[in-house]
């Protein structure tokens, strides 16, 4: 009896040996946005308190689980994923607060850019990648270069003991990756080919993991041998029906399901249990339903749940976790970094980029770090900006590496306007970026329709001395045909005879406040020629008044940007004031129906009179108010001037500021929206009805210190101040496609000739400014 006891005994404490060691291992797959279903399955598995002793995962199941191994807890992970910065990082946006004002060229109406590099070869080259990689790279060195740093860059002593795939396909094999840049190993794991450009591992081009193993469960028996593995597997490549030609689920999955290798469910072995959350509905690339994605991998692994815990017989206590978790965390390093260091320059190229980075302290925080990579990543003379963060741990403090490689390169923008009204116009632009000690950019645009026609050159050089300046060169040309708007299928009855141009050349400097304010300097020429009816009507064989204004502007401005679009912005402030000087002569020419008599010998009579006067204006562009789906923004402006009055009415009008309160104002000739003197604001009510589209309700009202009169034929005067109040409103839908908006609205304007309009156009209704705005 005694020995049968023993021998029972022997087998308890050995059973309670074997499952209090049993080990798990955790196999996430690869899926794109699909993947993020895996961040469900960690809470599951973390709520019923089986362990997760090591894990191995391909792209966005790399990505998961590298965040876990680096230890965060699934509801951080879960938080990272619903923040807005998640959806930038995936979509290749960065927010405006970053994207460094200063070095902003001009908005213009690009819809689509490509980057053209021309070798010494002269062959060419188009840049192909369709995410920017820019805010990706430096968030995931945030997150994991301090769990890198404690594990001294091998992933067995992370909080869990890690391993990732990538692929290399020019040798056309998978790699397991176990050690070095945790951050390195996250970013090459996701590189969908076309999608990210790839980046180097040990001297060697990989791509993402999923293309030869994207269910590396082979992987975790070969480098872990656990007792059991669970399998989560979120990509299906095969359909449940074959689809039908032309099925626009096929199309958009396509490139998706060629970088995909089968997962095969057999790999985890007997021991282990194969999770497969049902994802047919969602999209390897929509990144959007983040909280749907993560419910259905934890109800996928609830729902596996009883059979799971009558295998796995181990079990963690959570105030254990927690405390393990928290050990891990205290150790890593602080982000303090103590050097900028920049491989692939030259020594002039280095010394410009160092320059970018605070020198007036001997260490940088984070937000030093982050502010002087996106100054560099806005100059838009580099074709490749990689980042990287090493640890010393004799200093106890990071050293920030930057891998730059400039190209001589070319950007090409095409874009333009698509209207319902005859404002349609097609634009092209060409812009040439190089660096030395200073960066030079080169850059030249052209705008041509019925309506409207510009082209532009520019120069400008950027200095990055302590204090970062610029010196630039405009030259521009405008034409404006406001007849050619007035007619379509049918003719108007009250067309405007007027064609406006003007020519500017203009040289400016500027320096940055900070990442979103500049203030500029500048002086121009201008030329502005006016061609009007006095009566707004028009005969075959009249000539049209003639006034043209020749002289010198100066003005110096302070701007700040964080718009997060160029039209129809929902979030961030455009706010301007700008003070002007103008002087020079007004020429006035008049035409065959102001004279209203025959010209004797062919004389006209030009008046010539001196003109000078100053202005200042304030404008400011707010969404200030955020509640769910709605946003509540304001629009505010003022002019002040001491403008004198012109040769007659329309010569008048025609110099004088103008308010464009609706997207567009700028194409209609509005006579009771201009004034030297004004106050004008109104409202921006933006609700947004689903992702990218919005419904906006906007109101306005437009108030001049003095109305602009004529009196009798030509004569013009002031009438009494504060006359007169006018509105204008608008409610519309707009759509935000990947390359530009579409919209559809009705607007209405204080007007009794151009009182309503309908409104639809795909693009950008943004024009060059003119000479004296």
């Amino acid at each position: 009896m005694r020995s049968s006891g023993k021998i029972l005994l022997f087998i308890i404490c050995f059973w309670t040996f074997h499952a209090n060691g049993q080990k798990v291992g955790l196999v996430l797959s690869g899926g794109g946005a699909k993947g993020l279903s895996h961040i469900g399955t960690l809470k599951a598995l973390e709520e019923n308190h089986i362990p997760i002793d090591y894990i191995t995962g391909t792209s966005m199941g790399g990505i998961v689980g590298a965040l876990y191994a680096a230890g965060y807890a699934p509801e951080q992970i879960e938080k990272i994923a619903l923040t807005t910065e998640f959806q930038d990082w995936v979509n290749g946006r960065y927010k405006s607060d970053y994207s460094f004002y200063f070095q902003k060229s001009s908005t213009n109406a690009s819809l689509v850019t490509a980057k053209i590099q021309v070798d010494t070869a002269l062959r060419m080259s188009v840049r192909n990648n369709l995410v920017n990689d820019i805010p990706l790279n430096f968030a995931l060195i945030e997150l994991l270069s301090q769990a890198s740093a404690i594990a001294k860059d091998n992933f067995d002593n992370l909080f869990v003991p890690y391993r990732c795939m990538v692929s290399d396909v020019f040798s056309q094999t998978s790699i397991t990756v176990k050690n070095g840049s945790l951050a390195e190993a996250v970013r090459a794991t996701m590189t969908v080919p076309l999608i990210y450009r790839p980046i180097k591992l040990d001297n060697k081009y990989v791509f993402d993991g999923g293309l030869y193993n994207n269910f590396p469960a082979d992987i975790m028996q070969k480098e872990f041998r656990p007792d059991y593995i669970i399998g989560v597997n979120v990509s299906a490549k095969n359909f449940k029906e074959y689809p039908k030609t032309g099925d626009e689920r096929l199309m958009n999955r396509l490139m998706m399901f060629m970088f995909l290798s089968k997962s095969d469910s057999t790999l985890i072995g007997k021991n282990g249990t194969y999770i497969q959350p049902n994802l047919q509905d969602y999209s390897a690339s929509n990144f959007y339903p983040v909280a749907e994605l993560i419910k259905k991998g934890y109800d996928a692994t609830m729902a596996d749940m009883p059979a799971l815990l009558k295998a796995v017989h181990s079990r963690v206590d959570p105030k254990e976790l927690a405390l393990k978790r928290n050990t891990f965390n205290n150790r890593k390093p602080q982000l303090k970094f103590n050097e900028v260091t920049v491989t692939g320059v030259n020594s002039q190229q280095k010394r410009y980029i160092q320059r970018l980075f605070k020198r007036d302290k001997p260490t940088f925080d984070l937000s030093d770090i982050r502010q002087g990579y996106y100054k560099l990543v806005a100059d838009e003379t580099f074709e490749t900006i990689y980042p990287k963060i090493s640890y010393n741990p004799s200093s106890d403090s990071y050293t920030f590496e930057i891998v730059a490689q400039p190209k001589r390169s070319f950007k090409l923008d095409l874009g333009g306007v698509i209207s319902s009204r005859p404002i349609s116009t097609v634009f092209l632009g060409l812009q040439y970026n190089y660096l030395n000690r200073k960066a030079y950019t080169f850059g030249t645009d052209f705008y041509s329709g019925r309506f409207y026609e510009s082209a532009q050159l520019n120069a400008r050089i950027d200095y990055p001395s302590r204090l970062p300046f610029f010196l630039a060169a405009e030259l521009t040309y405008n034409h404006f045909n406001y007849y050619s708007t007035s007619k379509i299928f049918i003719e108007n009855p009250h067309p405007t005879y007027i064609e406006q141009s003007d020519r500017k050349i203009e040289i400016k400097g500027g320096i940055p406040l900070n990442r979103n304010t500049r203030i500029t300097l500048s002086t121009s020429f201008i030329n502005n020629e006016d061609n009007y009816s006095p009566t707004n009507t028009f005969n075959t064989g009249d000539i049209l008044d003639e006034t043209i204004f020749n002289g010198l502007r100066s003005t110096l401005a302070f701007e700040q940007n964080t718009f997060n679009r160029k039209q129809y912005a929902s979030r961030g402030r455009n706010f301007l004031f700008a003070f002007n000087f103008f002087t020079g002569k007004e020429n006035y020419t008049p035409g065959n129906i102001s004279r209203n008599v025959p010209v004797a010998n062919g004389d006209i009579a030009v008046t010539r009179k001196f003109r000078q006067w100053v202005s200042m204006k304030i404008s400011d562009e707010n969404y200030f108010l955020h509640e769910g789906n709605y946003t509540l923004g304001y629009q505010a402006e003022a002019v002040i001037s001491n403008q004198p009055l012109f040769s007659n009415y329309y010569a008048t009008l025609l110099a004088s500021p103008a308010f464009y309160p609706l997207q567009d104002s700028r194409s209609l000739f509005l006579e009771k929206f201009r004034a030297s003197s004004y106050v004008a604001g109104g409202l921006k009510n933006v609700y947004s009805l689903r992702r990218n589209i919005d419904f906006r309700v906007e109101g306005f009202v437009f108030l001049p210190y003095q109305e602009i009169t004529q009196t009798g034929f030509q004569d013009v005067k002031n009438s009494p101040t504060f006359n007169k109040l006018l509105y204008a409103g608008t409610a519309g839908l707009v759509y935000h496609t990947p390359v530009g908006p579409i919209s559809i609205s009705y607007n209405l304007y204080d007007d009794p000739i151009k009182r309503n309009g309908i409104l639809l156009h795909l693009g950008y209704l943004i024009y060059n400014k003119r000479s004296i705005e």
